[in-house]
């Protein structure tokens, strides 16, 4: 259904040294890292992953092509699979100890379905995250 996903950031280091080690943890992989003024000539700093054993869809995360500092969108996020509730708690515990900002902390929301197991932060530019598992809680037993 999707290509690709495109996080803005303002501060590329910063964004990279925070989703680096999620996407890593969830199991993805970095497919490539390109930084402004390497050849072929870039206007911006971006890189991507992709699941391990799939080339698309693609989450993308750098700096805004126009060269203007990159906003969040208000009522816009984007939600990470995790392949069990253990990967929920620990890819939120890592991402509050990378500077994310709590949004929701784990836990089930039954208003989604009954296997709904998920949690939130906002980014260190404020970008909105989700990781869930939809798997039941005694799947992975």
């Amino acid at each position: 259904m999707l290509s690709h996903v495109f996080i803005g950031v303002a501060d590329f280091d910063r964004a990279f040294a925070f989703y680096e080690p999620l996407m890593a943890r969830l199991g993805h992989r970095l497919r490539f890292v390109e930084r402004a003024g390497e050849s072929p000539p870039l206007v911006q700093h971006w890189c991507g992953w992709q699941a391990a054993d799939a080339d698309r869809p693609l989450l993308l995360v750098g700096t805004a092509f126009d060269g203007q500092p990159a906003t969040p969108g208000h009522g816009q996020m984007v939600a990470l699979l995790a392949p069990d509730r253990a990967t929920v708690d620990a890819v939120h515990a890592m991402a509050l100890s990378l500077g994310a900002r709590c949004d929701g902390p784990p836990g089930p929301r039954p208003h989604y379905h009954a296997n709904y197991y998920g949690a939130y932060v906002r980014d260190p530019d404020g970008n909105k995250l989700c990781v869930c598992c939809h798997a039941a809680e005694d799947a992975a037993a």
